[in-house]
């Protein structure tokens, strides 16, 4: 079982923190550390820092619906195991320990069907929705995963 962080560690961690937090406290410190009184210039946050809250949700959700997107439509009885394992595992090892302990909760209550690419696929983005209600974000049309995930948008606009 991975290794819960304090309260306050949770409070610095870039991973458990939304970006607007967690400058304002990395600002807070920053002013009391630096002793001078001189502010840091603006626009010198880095852009190759550790993921924030956000980004490390948007690159999860992204991984995970193009591993479903690349799930086999007959999976071997192995390959249907391996992903159920893989959801169970990712869920204890995210980053996030809230999102982590809800995700478990989700998968306890209804656990990802393997038994083909297109239930697994399905499943995810009503997953990903229940995750999009409750932080107020509008809902993705599950009805259009092959075209976001797998085979592109019928316009052609993410052909080369």
């Amino acid at each position: 079982m991975p290794r819960r962080r304090s309260h306050l560690e949770q409070e610095n961690c870039r991973s458990c923190t939304s970006f607007s937090d967690y400058a304002k406290t990395a600002r807070a410190r920053k002013a009391h550390e630096d002793s001078s009184g001189e502010v840091a210039p603006s626009g010198s946050l880095r852009t190759d820092c550790p993921l924030d809250k956000e980004e490390l949700g948007r690159s999860a959700w992204g991984l995970l619906h193009t591993i479903a997107a690349k799930y086999p439509d007959k999976p071997t009885r192995s390959e249907q195991r391996d992903m159920s394992a893989f959801f169970h595992l990712f869920s204890k090892f995210y980053p996030c320990d809230y999102c982590a302990e809800d995700f478990q909760r989700h998968i306890q209550v209804d656990p990802p069907p393997t038994s083909c690419y297109e239930e697994l696929s399905q499943w995810l983005c009503r997953a990903h929705n229940k995750v999009n209600v409750k932080l107020g974000k509008p809902e993705f049309d599950c009805s259009k995963v092959d075209e976001r995930w797998r085979d592109g948008w019928k316009d052609g606009s993410c052909d080369y």
